[in-house]
């Protein structure tokens, strides 16, 4: 049976907590914008279409596709992957949209447009910056993945999928890397928060 906090859960909440850290403190020490222009750099068509094709994988959407996976094995916990869906979801578009809402993206900020490197055919968006959707959505589905599937294997392919993911909207001039950390902030959050409720909800039946 799975465990919430298995080894491999443990090692995914540190690296995440250290990478979103790491980000921060460089945001901090060396503003938004220059960490910014230190990511974004342009690794020509096969980054191009790579990075498209990340981002792609951490829209909204992909948790149809990943819950009906998920559903033939823990119908139980059907609750429980929804559940992390509509925690991540408040806790990023609830800070987008009312509180950061004027936040500027790469493209609305003081950096020259020239400076930043953007993929043909990619709408850019220039406001509600932090924290960053694709992100969260991309550690929380890590995250869930691990809960079940506590293995190396899987700590390893969710860990790449996630930060690639990540990186792809520094890569695409959506987000600064401020804006990544702070999914990634907002993935954690809805995992514990999740496993919170879950266990909870388990002792309540357990002592009816």
């Amino acid at each position: 049976m799975y465990s919430s906090f298995s080894k491999s859960f443990k090692i995914a909440l540190g690296f995440c907590l250290i990478l979103a850290f790491l980000l921060m403190l460089a945001s901090y020490l060396h503003t938004r914008e220059a960490v910014f222009l230190w990511l974004n750099t342009d690794m020509g068509v096969i980054g191009d279409n790579l990075f498209n094709f990340c981002s792609h994988l951490a829209e909204g959407w992909i948790w149809i596709p990943y819950f009906i996976f998920l559903f033939g094995w823990f119908k139980k916990d059907a609750v429980f992957i929804l559940l992390n869906f509509f925690i991540s979801t408040l806790l990023t578009q609830i800070p987008k949209n009312f509180i950061w809402s004027k936040l500027s993206r790469p493209m609305a900020s003081s950096i020259p447009h020239d400076q930043i490197h953007t993929v043909p055919g990619v709408e850019m968006n220039l406001w509600s910056s932090f924290p960053s959707g694709h992100t969260a959505t991309a550690f929380t589905l890590f995250f869930v993945t691990l809960y079940f599937f506590p293995k190396k294997a899987v700590l390893l392919i969710g860990a790449v999928y996630a930060v690639a993911c990540g990186y792809s909207r520094v890569y695409l001039g959506q987000h600064f890397p401020l804006d990544v950390a702070g999914g990634m902030i907002v993935a954690v959050l809805t995992i514990l928060l999740s496993i919170y409720i879950r266990k909870n909800e388990k002792d309540n039946e357990a002592f009816d």
